[in-house]
């Protein structure tokens, strides 16, 4: 082998296969996209090995974005996209103040309180 196929060979295609497994082990582990989806990253990324990567990795979403994702309205039952769901404690803290406030009762309060932590 001369030298620009080793250099190629080694500074190019061997870490291109490395990112292309990457991919798609990434893509494997993934649990907040969809099979159909999965299966069609897969395909991009498998047909189109550079660009599909490139692709997949700028747009999949961070950990930090799925883990915010997990908290948010899909996990508590709110089907509208986009909506806001507060915790439990801040619910919880509106309760207390509806209570000091005197909207309502603390039997209401125990009720609410009992409801949101079951």
């Amino acid at each position: 082998m001369e030298f620009w196929e080793i250099f190629l060979l080694l500074l190019i295609w061997i870490p291109l296969l490395i990112l292309w497994i990457f991919a798609l082990t990434d893509l494997a582990r993934r649990n907040d996209i969809p099979g159909l989806a999965k299966g069609l990253w897969a395909v991009a990324i498998v047909l189109l090995p550079v660009f599909g990567m490139i692709i997949y990795f700028i747009t999949r979403p961070h950990d930090d974005e799925v883990a915010n994702f997990s908290n948010g309205p899909a996990a508590t039952g709110a089907t509208e996209p986009g909506a806001i769901v507060p915790t439990t404690i801040a619910q919880l803290e509106k309760l207390a103040d509806l209570r000091d406030a005197g909207a309502i009762t603390e039997e209401d309060f125990t009720s609410m309180k009992a409801k949101l932590l079951s």
